[in-house]
């Protein structure tokens, strides 16, 4: 390809992960007024917990398709859903029909979030450059979850929550066009037959686990345990049925490379711990500090800016630093940042949590790039499609598990809270996370009441630590040193 087709090419790439990390932090500014216009606050956490489950289910498939389309062809289809579900979810009228189509933007998404890295992958085959590539792609990403609350809170004030999903329209399209224009036509691997029976039973066992997952201290513990082990079974039969099937969904040869073991249990820990930090940090400025949910939400964007930084200087680090070093200062900053809210008490100021972002995502910036660069030269260009979509789909599978996981903890840490103080009720503790609502408490059990949610907290904070920690040992047996 000509340098001009690889920068408009880029180009349209970095549009398309603009758009899903416009998605990822626009959602949560809107979330509010789409339940209130929709009337459907009870299934407030669907709205996350369907779009994840349409990626989970999608990401392996759509390398896939791709195999069998192409890689052009397969990205301007994932564009084609994810407009379509934004148009679809701008006109719905009630709650039901809002979730129905919310799966088809998250299919969409799993494509969306998969298949540029993949195709980087192609159309750079030097290192170097392939790393600046995805440090660029990772930078868009970062850049459209800074300004996303921002232009959420904009639209919804100015105009409705409708508009938030209009907007991907005209990004969407232009990314159509450019790709349509500037990738080049490609080479097609023909293949015997698509695995119907192992995509269907990957679909099935993932929609299992994340149901489990998703209703973990919602319902009966024993209605968690039935969905998990009915997703282990399938999950068996799939990874049988894969062994013997002549083009696999999902390789099982990925599995018996120990350089993409260490790679995929990096990835899983890292951003398990990850989300720790991305999740509680506004909450504790708006709980605990007393601040609005735009300046809760604003303690993030250090974390983007520091994650755009760290990916952009780990081109400059390749080939001069050892894999090891650079994965090793990423989750050292991880590190400092969760265990930083660990050991904080209630009366830090804002600064702390500005600076706890920042090394946050300067870790992540750090881990990412390079740990997505070398799964994809452990993998080798014959596997290489195969290897960064699982690493993508281990990512949001950590991320989904280990957000079900602290939330638990939370529950667990609220709930022995109010048996132990019958003056609070869960009612009260809601009402604190919000400056306006938290000035209708009795000022007395105010701190009592962050007491109790920090508490919690600092649990959640110990857990991300103890990832950490553990990824530092993966680091040190699967990275080598010299």
């Amino acid at each position: 390809m000509t340098k001009n087709q690889l920068k408009f090419l880029t180009i349209a790439l970095i549009l398309g992960n603009i758009m899903s990390g416009l998605d990822s932090t626009i959602i949560n500014t809107a979330i509010p007024s789409i339940v209130a216009n929709l009337h459907g606050i009870q299934f407030m956490g669907w709205i996350i917990a369907i779009f994840l489950l349409g990626m989970s289910i999608s990401i392996p498939l759509w390398t896939k398709v791709a195999e069998r389309i192409g890689n052009k062809n397969a990205f301007l289809v994932t564009l084609s859903f994810f407009i379509v579900g934004s148009i679809l979810e701008a006109i719905s009228q009630d709650m039901t029909f809002f979730l129905s189509v919310r799966i088809i933007m998250g299919i969409g998404a799993g494509g969306m979030g998969s298949l540029p890295y993949i195709i980087v992958g192609y159309i750079y085959p030097n290192i170097k450059q392939r790393t600046k590539a995805l440090g660029i792609l990772t930078s868009g990403f970062n850049a459209a979850a800074i300004v996303g609350p921002l232009i959420g809170g904009w639209i919804i004030d100015i105009s409705s929550w409708h508009w938030i999903f209009y907007i991907n329209i005209p990004i969407g399209l232009l990314a159509m066009l450019l790709t349509a224009i500037f990738y080049k036509k490609e080479s097609i691997s023909k293949f015997s037959k698509f695995d119907t029976v192992g995509s269907a039973l990957l679909v099935t066992g993932l929609i299992t686990f994340l149901l489990g997952i998703q209703l973990l201290g919602l319902v009966s513990v024993w209605l968690v345990i039935c969905c998990l082990i009915i997703s282990l079974l399938i999950m068996t039969y799939f990874f049988i049925h894969e062994n013997k099937e002549e083009n696999p969904v999902l390789p099982l040869s990925l599995f018996t490379n120990k350089n993409l073991i260490g790679d995929f249990l990096l990835f899983a820990l890292t951003w398990g711990a990850f989300i720790a930090v991305n999740v509680y940090l506004p909450m504790w400025a708006q709980a605990f500090l007393g601040m609005t949910a735009l300046i809760g939400g604003m303690t993030l964007i250090p974390n983007s800016c520091f994650s755009i930084v760290a990916s952009q200087f780990v081109y400059v680090l390749q080939g001069r630093t050892k894999t090891y070093y650079i994965i090793l200062v990423g989750i050292i900053g991880m590190l400092i940042s969760s265990f930083s809210l660990l050991i904080a008490d209630l009366s830090i100021p804002l600064w702390i949590l500005i600076f706890t972002s920042a090394f946050s995502g300067m870790g992540v910036g750090f881990i990412f790039v390079e740990l997505q660069v070398k799964v994809q030269v452990d993998a080798g260009r014959e596997h290489m499609a195969d290897a960064t979509s699982t690493s993508y789909l281990i990512r949001i599978l950590a991320q989904t598990v280990m957000a079900a996981i602290y939330g638990v903890i939370m529950n667990l840490s609220l709930n022995q809270g109010i048996k132990a103080h019958s003056q609070i009720t869960l009612s009260m503790l809601n009402k604190m996370s919000d400056c306006r609502t938290a000035s209708e408490l009795p000022a007395k059990l105010l701190p009592l009441m962050r007491a109790i949610s920090h508490s919690g907290i600092r649990v959640i904070m110990l857990v991300s630590c103890l990832l950490l920690v553990i990824s530092l040992v993966i680091n040190y047996k699967f990275n080598p040193r010299h």
